[in-house]
């Protein structure tokens, strides 16, 4: 159960992470991998909502 649970947290996890540290550390080119990795978060939580609710 519990190798079934952890990795898509933490890949959301590292996601955020790399999205957040290119967010600090780049302008231009560095703001693709940055919104990328901030909204795939936002983006699992909307889908995992929809789907819940059906």
């Amino acid at each position: 159960m519990i190798r079934a649970t952890w990795p898509i947290p933490i890949a959301l996890a590292l996601a955020t992470c790399i999205g957040l540290a290119s967010a600090l550390a780049g302008d231009g080119l560095a703001d693709v991998p940055a919104w990328i990795g901030l909204g795939l978060p936002v983006a699992a939580t909307l889908w995992a909502m929809r789907v819940q609710r059906r």
